[in-house]
């Protein structure tokens, strides 16, 4: 990975392209701190995907979990189930 200050990447950006097109990572700093790092889109991609499939595995530990135990009295009633289910496909669908 390379790192550059922004003023040195602003300075020679078209080679930077090339860089990052060829599949080079390439932090840029200000002040000596990080401040963005510059991929080619399918990277991203494949970092996103790995989230999700990170929350789909603790989901799918917690649903395991749950599945052995009894729903508690005063538990969730079937209109407010219908409710949260609606609430997260309007959340999905605004993705």
């Amino acid at each position: 990975m390379t790192t550059l200050t922004i003023t040195a990447a602003r300075a020679e950006l078209p080679r930077l392209v090339d860089r990052v097109q060829a599949g080079q990572e390439v932090t840029l700093t200000r002040h000596g701190e990080p401040v963005a790092v510059i991929v080619r889109p399918d990277i991203i991609r494949r970092y996103r995907r790995a989230d999700v499939w990170t929350e789909a595995d603790t989901l799918e530990s917690r649903l395991e979990s749950s599945w052995h135990r009894p729903l508690t009295d005063g538990s969730l009633s079937p209109s407010r189930a219908d409710e949260l289910v609606a609430a997260i496909r309007a959340e999905r669908d605004e993705r």
